[in-house]
């Protein structure tokens, strides 16, 4: 009898210390070339985890977070989500960060039934659909469009493109060729670059040779500070935009001066208290700002913006769907208005990013400092 008691108390402990808790899975490039990106997502997330648990979790359960480093290289990425799923057993998982990672493991979310929540912004997470891939960064086109709404207003037609050679960069670099052709913009250069290039001028000279209006540099972490130098050396006449890749002030103090005048499309938050008092996004973005600054002494940036969406996403379809994870896909796919860092999400069966050129603004750096163009 106490042993049949025995076995029942253990069973009951195995069994408790197994469900009563939400396992979170997290990816995130915290070291190599993304590393500025994903240490803020990492920061962010465990800010975050950490305030729920204190507050009570979710639905009176902890949430348990199992986070792990990519270091930005996709095969990484393949062996930490198998990881995930197989050893952790995660709910669901937030990230990666970059794009080439999150299309590395694409499959895998759906071979192993996981819901998966993108950091990365590549049009091609979600498109074509996989059931249990999202995401919550703004798409390529988005930010692409915000561009190229603005050089039509300045009446620049003649654009040249540097596309850096990753999933990030090829994404861009589709988006700006097919949004061009539908806008009537004139792609007069084409040229691209590694992310482990150290010298731009040769992309750059070819792209003076053909006098375009304005230059799109579309590409993350160290290479695109240097397109910003080489630029400004070569003394090109042009206006040279970045994308929403180098929206952290990591890319500021990487290219000094030469990042003066630049302009690029990014998320609210790099301007949050500059923002009016009558946007809607004004409030929540100057909490998270105070809140992340003042825990981590460092700036907040756009990139930690998306693990705050991802996570509060996910929070939100947990409290109303538990631990099943076809559920769990309905829940996300049922969240509309919801108010982020990035924009107002409205998912649904077909989208399963929710957002639109409008959660772009455009920004200008001036003395080292975000600048608001348009709200």
């Amino acid at each position: 009898m106490k042993k049949l008691l025995l076995i029942g108390m253990l069973l009951i402990f195995a069994t408790g210390s197994s469900f009563a808790e939400y396992r979170l899975g997290a990816l995130f490039s915290t070291t190599g070339p993304a590393s500025f990106l994903g240490m803020p997502e990492k920061q962010t997330l465990e800010m975050l985890v950490e305030k729920t648990n204190k507050n009570g979790g979710i639905n009176g359960e902890k949430i348990e977070l199992f986070m792990y480093d990519t270091r930005g290289v996709d095969a990484e990425a393949r062996k930490k989500f198998i990881r995930l799923v197989k050893r952790d057993n995660v709910n669901a998982v937030i990230g990666p960060t970059r794009s080439g990672s999150t299309l590395a493991i694409k499959d895998l979310a759906e071979k192993f039934q996981v819901p998966l929540l993108s950091c990365a912004s590549s049009d091609k997470i979600i498109n074509p659909l996989n059931k249990y891939v999202f995401k919550v960064a703004p798409s390529d086109k988005h930010a692409v469009r915000k561009i190229y709404f603005y050089l039509k207003t300045k009446g620049m037609e003649n654009i040249a493109i540097l596309t850096a050679q990753n999933g990030f960069g090829d994404s861009g670099r589709d988006a700006l060729l097919s949004e061009a052709e539908k806008m009537g913009l004139n792609i007069v250069a084409d040229e691209k670059f590694r992310d482990n290039d150290r010298d731009m001028t040769s992309q750059l000279t070819k792209i003076s040779e053909r006098n375009p209006d304005a230059v799109i540099c579309w590409g993350v972490g160290p290479a695109p500070a240097i397109v910003a130098k080489n630029f400004k050396q070569l003394q090109i006449e042009a206006e040279l935009i970045m994308s929403h890749g180098v929206a952290s002030k990591k890319f500021i103090e990487l290219a000094g001066d030469a990042a003066e005048g630049i302009i690029l499309p990014a998320g609210r938050l790099l301007v949050a208290e500059k923002l009016p008092d009558s946007s809607k996004f004004k409030s929540m973005l100057v909490d998270y700002k105070n809140e992340y600054e003042s825990t981590f002494g460092e700036s907040v940036s756009t990139f930690g913006g998306h693990a705050y969406d991802a996570f509060m996403i996910i929070k939100k379809a947990l409290l109303t769907a538990g631990k099943d994870k076809e559920k769990l896909i309905k829940s996300m796919e049922e969240i509309t208005d919801y108010i982020g860092t990035y924009g107002i999400f409205n998912f649904s069966k077909k989208d399963h990013n929710g957002l639109d050129k409008d959660a772009f603004i455009l920004i200008e750096i001036r003395n080292g400092d975000w600048e608001l163009l348009e709200s």
